[in-house]
């Protein structure tokens, strides 16, 4: 469906996550230009109109007031105003509620027109030294109880690359827990203060994260990049497979029972197994060696 050309249009405008420079002239444009600007705290988006010199008027939008605001801001794009939403850093609708308002403007089919910008967890992750071909956005993990614990536990078996959003005050029990879960030696890297002064990138395990924390204060913060669970997954050889059927047959187990047995050994199917048993003869040596297996 095709967006109502006679709607305003929705701007997700990225700003920068710390150092000014990187806000792009085409987001400056933008928020020079359209009619509102919707601010997820007006006090701090205002301190980057004043430095790029933009008069345009903020409404604010955050999750403590979106319920109300938002049928507002629908409204004044149905009226053709065009409204540019800003987050206090990055991209609009990561981890804060920018989705909410996008998802309202599609359902509605108004227009919405992406604005690049900067984005923590991209930028943590392309100079983290771990894998990048895939990876797994987390943002902030729940901040306690049932929820917490489940959240972390399915973390357990991802093996793709895992990016987290931390604040300095919650750091330390983050990186226990996740010692607690994934194991004390999972590699792991600590993304401080991006594109700003002071930023760091500490690289290390989760047991060497803790030692340095427990007697350093965290500050700022943090883009945590953990490295998945290593699996990989052994080759089987059709002659291997062979092999060790013939000695379970020759224990006196079934074709039918060894196919079975190897099958969960090795997560083959079945029914693959069993053709390779049926063509295992009565007078083939079963001394064939296994260790391939």
């Amino acid at each position: 469906m095709q967006p109502n050309p006679n709607t305003g249009t929705l701007y997700i405008v990225g700003t920068p996550i710390g150092n000014l420079e990187d806000m792009t002239f085409r987001g400056i444009r933008i928020l020079q230009t359209v009619d509102f600007i919707a601010a997820e705290d007006t006090r701090h988006t205002g301190k980057l109109l004043h430095h790029f010199q933009i008069q345009t008027p903020q409404i604010s939008y955050h999750e403590h007031n979106q319920h109300q605001r938002l049928p507002e801001l629908i409204d004044k794009l149905h009226l053709g105003k065009d409204i540019a939403l800003v987050t206090d850093a990055g991209m609009p609708g990561i981890s804060d509620p920018g989705y909410e308002l996008v998802k309202a403007c599609a359902d509605a089919n108004i227009n919405i027109i992406p604005i690049p910008g900067p984005t923590a967890c991209i930028v943590g992750i392309t100079a983290s030294g771990l894998p990048t071909e895939r990876f797994v956005f987390e943002g902030f993990l729940p901040v306690k109880g049932q929820e917490r614990q489940q959240s972390l536990e399915a973390l357990q078996i991802e093996s793709r690359t895992i990016i987290l959003y931390e604040s300095p005050h919650r750091l330390r029990q983050t990186l226990q827990d996740l010692a607690n879960t994934l194991g004390s030696d999972r590699q792991i890297v600590l993304a401080r203060e991006l594109t700003k002064m002071h930023e760091e990138f500490w690289r290390g395990s989760i047991e060497s994260a803790i030692e340095l924390y427990t007697n350093r204060e965290p500050q700022g913060e943090f883009t945590l990049v953990i490295a998945g669970i290593q699996t990989a997954a052994p080759i089987f050889s059709e002659d291997a497979i062979k092999a060790e059927l013939q000695t379970l047959i020759a224990e006196g187990i079934s074709r039918s029972q060894a196919s079975r047995q190897l099958a969960q050994q090795t997560s083959l199917p079945r029914r693959q197994i069993y053709q390779l048993a049926l063509t295992i003869g009565d007078n083939e040596s079963l001394e064939q060696p296994v260790d391939d297996l």
